[in-house]
């Protein structure tokens, strides 16, 4: 014996069937948006999050750092004062791992990295400074203070690195104007707090010397 469904039941079925199908048949029509994915709509956020300011923060800052870290290092090795060596030391620690940070912005931004001979004797524009202490390019700079030893080198030291602060504060006030990243503000407001305590100290010593 054969037995068949009861109709209210069948009917049910064929509805739903119905109802599926046309809402298979909407999905994936060409005339339908793209879809973006979660890497795209991430990707699409990061490269809008900064701004020409933002990209010129990171680009010349990056080597502004760098001539800190430079002149750092020469000093942890040729100042007289374990003071002097110190902040040496803590001046490199803090800046080289800034450098790589704004390495990656750049990266993720689609942005190049500033060309070295571009930047070498560069102004800041926009930034309100140069890359200047005392008139002196970076080069200029380290020449003089590998003419010095001694205490005349710490002296030296602490004031063209008192001037190379001043340099990073203006770049990033520049920064927290009209740039408009996120971290890129952060790390602004960071430098500014930062680089006054150490002109502070700085000072300090030079009337301690």
């Amino acid at each position: 014996m054969t037995f068949s469904a009861p109709r209210p039941v069948l009917t049910a079925t064929l509805t739903l069937t119905l109802v599926l199908g046309a809402c298979s048949s909407q999905t994936g029509t060409d005339d339908d948006p793209p879809t973006l994915t979660a890497t795209a709509t991430a990707t699409a956020a990061v490269q809008t999050s900064h701004n020409a300011m933002d990209t010129q923060f990171a680009q010349q800052m990056i080597v502004h750092h760098e001539g800190a870290v430079e002149m750092a290092q020469l000093a942890q090795e040729r100042a007289a004062t374990p003071q002097v060596q110190d902040l040496a030391g803590q001046i490199e620690a803090a800046q080289g791992p800034e450098i790589e940070l704004m390495h990656t912005w750049l990266q993720a931004w689609g942005e190049p990295p500033a060309p070295e001979d571009d930047m070498a004797d560069m102004g800041h524009g926009d930034m309100g400074t140069t890359m200047q202490m005392e008139g002196m390019t970076q080069e200029e700079a380290m020449a003089e203070l590998e003419s010095h030893s001694g205490q005349e080198f710490d002296r030296r030291f602490l004031e063209l690195m008192i001037e190379h602060h001043r340099g990073a504060i203006l770049m990033a006030e520049g920064a927290l104007t009209d740039g408009q990243d996120p971290d890129a503000q952060e790390l602004a407001q960071q430098v500014v707090a930062d680089q006054e305590a150490e002109i502070d100290v700085m000072e300090q010593m030079l009337e301690d010397l």
